[in-house]
């Protein structure tokens, strides 16, 4: 049987990039993305739960990253998520799951302060006044309808 380990995800950074780069020149960007969500209690009010994903990204999406990415941007990570273990300082074994990006898109509007020579890779899309436009015309008209 097949299986499938995929994430998308939707926030904003939570600090700048932090990029090292392995013994054979790799290069690995680590980095925490928030996501939000909104929900009424059982006591009717209003509540806000935050959730914090860690993500690491490898390779020329690394510099990518570490280039265009900094503290407050929304960002779509598209990934898989990855759990590792891993020894302590302490000689404590503990277990951190993280999510491996294989796409990045920068969302929101150009970031404060950055260059004249800046460009984002995110395209708007227009929204279609017409459903007929956006689907095609076929010619069906209501007396084709059998209902």
């Amino acid at each position: 049987m097949a299986s499938l380990n995929k994430v998308l995800l939707i926030g904003h950074l939570g600090k700048d990039p932090e990029v090292r780069y392995t013994s054979d020149g790799s290069a690995v960007a680590s980095f925490s993305i928030a996501t939000s969500e909104s929900f009424t209690d059982k006591s009717g009010a209003r509540q806000e739960r935050t959730e914090w994903h860690s993500i690491s990204a490898w390779g020329k999406l690394a510099d990518i990253c570490k280039q265009y990415l900094a503290k407050g941007r929304q960002v779509y990570i598209e990934g898989r998520i990855r759990t590792r273990e891993y020894t302590d300082r302490e000689g404590i074994k503990r277990r951190a799951t993280e999510i491996v990006a294989n796409q990045m898109i920068m969302l929101g509007g150009r970031p404060q302060g950055t260059d004249a020579g800046y460009q984002s890779n995110v395209s708007v899309a227009k929204p279609v006044a017409d459903a007929d436009q956006a689907f095609g015309d076929p010619g069906i008209t209501d007396s084709d309808i059998p209902f």
